[in-house]
């Protein structure tokens, strides 16, 4: 049925939920696992909780955006690995990751994106916008929603 499942990762516990069960699914099919992170570009301001705390060089960030990749696709290679799927790990920094995953889907030749919902609603949902909601929206081929 299904031969190449995208399963997009932001490193929440809800994301590494859904990679575990994207992998079992995947399993279960014969199909191979492709993720993707989509890190957020650098920026000279250095956050933490939503503020601003310092500067960080062009170098800084790249090796905090290579971290985080490489720890939060870390985490599919390991239940890829564990389920015995092949994988494939993709990194990229975009402010719009909707629009990265709708991408990599499309250039994967992916038949069903499994992604994780935080299920956040009114003004939260409003003001950050839903990822997965943009997903849904655009998807040429069959989205799975994990929550």
């Amino acid at each position: 049925m299904f031969k190449n499942i995208l399963v997009p990762t932001d490193g929440s516990a809800l994301s590494r939920s859904a990679i575990n069960a994207a992998a079992k699914l995947a399993k279960s099919l014969g199909a191979k696992l492709t993720a993707v992170y989509a890190a957020p570009p650098a920026t000279p301001l250095v956050y933490k909780d939503l503020l601003p705390v310092g500067y960080g060089t062009s170098a800084e960030h790249a090796a905090a955006i290579r971290k985080a990749a490489e720890h939060y696709l870390g985490v599919v290679e390991k239940a890829a690995k564990a389920a015995g799927v092949p994988y494939k790990l993709i990194q990229t920094t975009s402010d719009f990751p909707a629009d990265v995953i709708l991408a990599t889907a499309k250039k994967e030749k992916c038949d069903l994106i499994f992604i994780a919902s935080h299920g956040q609603g009114g003004l939260k949902r409003v003001l950050l916008g839903s990822q997965t909601q943009k997903v849904l929206a655009g998807a040429k081929i069959p989205v799975f929603v994990h929550r």
